[in-house]
């Protein structure tokens, strides 16, 4: 009879302990897996991601299609992902936690370095083409749908020409390390607003600074 009385107790715990899903954002950071990719431009998404990790001492943990923690703040639960599908494969990663973590597709976010913007500008938007990014182009397949939020963080395109694919995958130069430390705070700040204050307010708070 303990036992019984005892098991209903646990059961209704973990039913209260359940997070609304309006409450719980997945918060997607693109990048290559390794450590050859790990300082490269087109890592952006991990970078930022970690950031935050470090800040407020999170862990990840390598799990299904990709390393993930959660990050809790002002009520809200965020789950960290960076899929380890390497970037062509994202969009896999992104539906399989989205499904798992019964998240709203509005409540996705998906962190990306963007060569049409100058280097560290910010730019949120709630749909959009791929702009020949193969990490968004998969997602956009495996959602169905470009009505997504995205997080495009500026690398610029200083680069000769053929030679954007050693650019993207190469090293921040000294300028660029220099400058990236308060352009990962202010990313963390973009995550932060977008899960209190929603996309809209984020948008006009951040964009294009």
């Amino acid at each position: 009879m303990l036992s019984f009385f005892g098991r209903l107790i646990h059961k209704q715990k973990i039913e209260k302990e359940e997070i609304p899903p309006m409450k719980k954002f997945l918060i997607v950071g693109l990048g290559n897996i390794g450590p050859k990719y790990h300082n490269t431009r087109h890592n952006i998404g991990f970078k930022v991601l970690d950031f935050l990790a470090e800040q407020e001492s999170l862990t990840f943990e390598t799990q299904k299609l990709g390393d993930v923690t959660t990050y809790k703040f002002k009520g809200r639960t965020f789950i960290l992902l960076k899929p380890s599908t390497y970037m062509n494969l994202s969009g896999k990663a992104v539906n399989y936690w989205l499904q798992k973590e019964k998240v709203p597709l509005e409540n996705l976010l998906v962190i990306t370095d963007d060569l049409n913007l100058p280097f560290g500008t910010i730019r949120v938007k709630t749909k959009g083409s791929d702009g020949g990014h193969n990490g968004l182009k998969d997602i956009q397949a495996q959602l169905n749908t470009t009505k997504y939020n995205r997080f495009r963080f500026g690398i610029s395109d200083e680069f000769s020409k053929g030679r954007q694919v050693d650019y993207v995958l190469g090293e921040w130069d000294e300028e660029e390390e220099k400058q990236l430390p308060e352009r990962l705070k202010k990313s963390v700040e973009v995550i932060k607003s977008f899960g209190t204050a929603g996309i809209n307010n984020t948008m006009n708070t951040f964009n294009g600074k």
